[in-house]
């Protein structure tokens, strides 16, 4: 059996980050993902200012392919806005691995499917023994369902539906935008132009409205794309598109003596914008000192909305 003092249940941003804080202070934490890295991931990309600052790295120090937005676009019907920023898009088929490499964190690719608690330690599929555990395996982790989701169940009202996805692309033209409520949609939908030849489209929108309304994001998905083809963004509806759920922000519990929820796990994007990366890191950090201190794991500290980093991306 393998022996860890503690294990991360997903290593995306949020297990990277926790696991870096806690090999730098000499602990002794084991990775599990059901992915081998680089892996394929579907994200808008969109990492702020603050990101950087709490991974004490410059964006011009990153190593792989990144763009500076300094101007969004939002688009409100016929209304636009364009609002002075500085913003980052970046791919997480490199920013993810490159956060794991640089972890320091052991790493073993394996599917967690049972988790048991023996006595003072954890007992992973009886092949891994720990005495702390961390999920952050996004929102089907493992973790959440087995110790929370019974107690703490997600709110419905919460869960965003969102198709999305990556492909190369020689894009035209290199702005950001983010169209809101387009075809009623109680949600959005963006354009991101990535590196290395590379766009990120997608949409997104609250599941219990679209329900409610007898709507599907498959709907919404196809007026979007036909958007974008009339506008010129695009050549062609593109294929293999993949959808996916998740929950905004929902301050449950995030604890439970030594078991700890960061990231996706704990249900953290934003409330305004769904974003996931910033209080996944933050989280993970926040994760790794308690665990350092023995001082209550809180996500106070986390931003409930992204617009503070879209607006004052200079504090």
């Amino acid at each position: 059996m393998t022996e860890a003092e503690i294990i991360i249940v997903g290593g995306g941003p949020a297990g990277a980050s926790c696991a870096a804080e806690l090999h730098r202070a000499g602990r002794d934490a084991l990775i599990l993902d059901k992915k081998s890295f680089p892996r394929t991931k579907l994200c808008a990309g969109w990492v702020t200012p603050r990101v950087w600052k709490m991974l004490g790295v410059k964006p011009q120090e990153y190593p792989h392919s990144i763009i500076l937005f300094k101007k969004l676009h939002y688009i409100f019907g016929k209304k636009r806005l364009t609002v002075p920023t500085r913003q980052y898009s970046i791919r997480r088929y490199e920013f993810d691995h490159w956060l794991l490499q640089r972890s320091g964190a052991r790493f073993i690719r394996h599917q967690v499917q049972n988790i048991r608690r023996h006595e003072d330690h954890f007992i992973i599929d009886d092949q891994f023994r720990c005495k702390i555990l961390v999920g952050a395996g996004g929102t089907n982790c493992p973790v959440y369902r087995t110790f929370f989701a019974r107690h703490k169940p997600r709110q419905p009202e919460k869960r965003i539906a969102t198709m999305e996805l990556e492909f190369p692309f020689a894009w035209r033209d290199s702005h950001c935008y983010l169209w809101f409520f387009d075809n009623e949609l109680a949600g959005y939908s963006w354009y991101v132009p990535k590196g290395n030849g590379h766009l990120n489209i997608g949409i997104g929108g609250k599941f219990a409205i679209l329900q409610k309304k007898k709507q599907t994001i498959q709907q919404h998905w196809r007026f979007f794309v036909n958007k974008l083809m009339q506008k010129q963004l695009i050549d062609s509806e593109p294929q293999a598109v993949k959808g996916y759920q998740y929950f905004l922000r929902q301050d449950d519990q995030v604890q439970m003596k030594d078991i700890y929820l960061i990231g996706d796990a704990a249900g953290l994007a934003t409330i305004d914008m769904g974003e996931g990366i910033g209080p996944a890191i933050q989280s993970g950090l926040l994760a790794a000192e308690a665990i350092l201190t023995g001082q209550p794991y809180s996500i106070a500290r986390i931003p409930k909305f992204s617009f503070w980093d879209i607006l004052f991306w200079w504090r």
